[in-house]
């Protein structure tokens, strides 16, 4: 178990660093941070937006224990999340999770581009957002259908970037008079505690971008946990310092109307917009990536029709790119960062909650064929799985039992597939 060797560990390159803290971070750090952070404490005060990230990131670090038991408890390959998942815990358990971190991750191609477009629309107010998300998703899918190398091998200079635009934010010297105001609540009938959570949460749901990495990495079952937790803990404190920063330097109402207050609070402007476009357009094509892979795997193990996992003659999954593309192409024409986000948010914490309630179970019961290197605690895995459940009836219940109905139809017809296949 956790076993690193095998035919393709010659290739293998990457480290910790790189092939796991940096792609993480890369999509932790995104349009969210730019784009809503100053928002949700506009709202939610700081003490509340502090809550908030208190329990985002709860519910994200016992996932990622959670997760680094799974990909410690077989031998790791290349695949990403999905394939990791359905060989460590069967095809049942991988259809069940596999299908909604699909749809997260091709949901996110399109809040990525949006938020691209709504940050570049404050500079040319003339140009429609759709119409700009829109074409930047006919560039990406031209790239991603010849391959999405590029991505991998820009990650540093888009973590430069990134880390040039934190520099400028917190060198910003005008503060604010009256902190006080902005430690309590500032919430409204319409703009609720859990609405506020909902648009906040996909903010710390990069941890899976590492795992995607599985198939180039040196030693997988030592990297996957080291760098997924250390992500979740890095990031924490600079999400944590930043609200701080935000309720220091601007009011209420200019937190709340104004997407990028950064602008404001930097020492040098334009390195916001550097960062942020670095950060959105890479996790867009990042997820744009991603996705159609997990639906080919999805394909593959006949979970779902298994034409959709074809590449048209190349060993790129083109239908799939087609498939994932037209799903972002529906969410741009919602053209709102707001209305995207919660959605993005149910799937990731129905995703989340099966990975944590599943390892924790199999860890509860003893099965034999479940030995992970890196062991969780079965209870903080339940623990995070009922906290998924109950966040996300908090958020909206009746899509949450829709969500559980569809999830428990999956497991059920992928295990009688497989006892008809026995």
């Amino acid at each position: 178990m956790g076993n690193d060797r095998g035919p393709a560990s010659s290739t293998r390159k990457l480290g910790t660093f790189g092939g796991v803290f940096v792609p993480n971070v890369l999509t932790i750090l995104g349009v969210i941070m730019f784009m809503r952070t100053g928002w949700v404490v506009g709202y939610a005060g700081l003490f509340g937006a502090l809550l908030i990230l208190v329990i985002g990131n709860s519910i994200t670090l016992l996932t990622s224990m959670s997760l680094s038991s799974v990909s410690t408890n077989t031998r790791v390959g290349a695949g990403g999340a999905y394939f990791l998942i359905s060989r460590s815990l069967g095809p049942e358990v991988g259809g069940s999770i596999g299908i909604p971190l699909y749809l997260a991750q091709a949901i996110s191609v399109a809040f990525y581009l949006v938020g691209f477009s709504e940050s570049l629309q404050l500079l040319v107010p003339a140009w429609d957002e759709r119409i700009v998300s829109g074409v930047a998703l006919v560039l990406f899918v031209a790239v991603t259908w010849f391959g999405a190398s590029v991505v991998a091998r820009a990650q540093t200079l888009i973590l430069v970037l990134l880390g040039a635009s934190l520099v400028a934010i917190f060198t910003g010297v005008d503060f604010a008079p009256d902190l006080g105001s902005r430690l309590g609540s500032g919430l409204t009938a319409e703009i609720g505690f859990w609405t506020v959570f909902a648009v906040f949460f996909p903010a710390v749901t990069g941890i899976m971008s590492g795992v995607s990495m599985s198939g180039d990495l040196k030693a997988p079952s030592k990297s996957i946990p080291a760098g997924t937790i250390w992500s979740v803990l890095v990031t924490f404190v600079i999400y944590a310092v930043l609200m701080v920063w935000m309720a220091m330097h601007a009011d209420r109402a200019a937190l709340q109307e104004n997407s990028l207050i950064l602008l404001d609070i930097a020492s040098v402007p334009m390195l916001v917009y550097v960062g942020l476009w670095a950060a959105t357009l890479s996790s867009a094509l990042a997820s744009l990536a991603a996705a159609p892979r997990t639906l080919k795997a999805l394909a593959d193990d006949r979970v779902i029709p298994r034409g959709l996992g074809s590449g048209f003659g190349s060993s790129e999954p083109r239908l799939a790119i087609l498939v994932t593309a037209a799903i972002a192409a529906v969410c741009i024409a919602l053209g709102d960062l707001d209305l995207i986000a919660p959605i993005i948010t149910m799937f990731f914490l129905a995703t989340y909650g099966m990975v944590n309630l599943v390892a924790g179970i199999e860890r509860l019961v003893g099965n034999p064929s479940y030995r992970p290197t890196f062991k969780t605690h079965w209870a903080l895995s339940i623990l995070a799985g009922l906290g998924c459940v109950g966040v996300m009836l908090l958020i909206n219940a009746i899509a949450t039992v829709v969500a559980g109905v569809i999830i428990a139809t999956i497991y059920v017809v992928v295990s009688r597939r497989s006892i008809d296949a026995a």
